[in-house]
Order: C-alpha cells, then structure tokens, then sequence
C-alpha cells in the first residue's frame, strides 16, 4: 500500500466491472481520498459516473469517491465497439457464423 501511495501515478483498470459491498467501498474511499492531490490518477470503467451509486451501495461514499476523482479532473467518454472484440478475429481466427 505504501507503495502504490508514494506513486506518481496509478492506473485503476476496469473500475465499476463488479459491484462493491460496503465494507469494499470504504476501502476504496479510503484509498482514493489518500491519492487525492499527491497522486496522477488514471481510472478506466464501462460505466458512467451516474451508475457508481447503485454499484459502490452507498450514495454518501459515491459521492466523496466521485468528488475527490472528478475535481482537477479530465474526464474522456469513448464510444464505439471494444477492441477486445474488434480484433478478436485477429487473435482467434475467424468467428464462427
């Protein structure tokens, strides 16, 4: 933990992929509200902001979570299909029909 909060950046991939129960969300406050204003932080998620609330359990903590990552923020909304599937025929071979 020490580690990851002396970092200059952290990368948090697939945030919101599963929901949290609450004892999970207070660990995941805890640890963004400790990055908050020291560390670059870097968050990918499927899902938007608005949906955080039903996901973290908790509207008090979505909010603090939220406020503390969207405040000195850029927030980048990509649309269009995943490049895991795009390229799966790349990788794989062609799809079966």
């Amino acid at each position: 933990m020490k580690r990851i909060i002396e970092s200059d950046m952290v990368i948090i991939d697939d945030l919101m992929f599963m929901a949290m129960d609450k004892p999970e969300a207070n660990l995941f406050f805890q640890l963004i509200n400790k990055l908050y204003g020291q560390t670059a932080l870097i968050i990918t998620s499927n899902k938007g902001p608005e949906d955080w609330g039903d996901l973290l359990g908790d509207p008090a903590i979505t909010m603090a979570i939220l406020d503390r990552i969207i405040h000195k923020s850029e927030i980048i909304h990509l649309t269009g299909d995943s490049q895991r599937i795009k390229n799966r025929q790349t990788i794989f071979g062609k799809p079966d029909s």
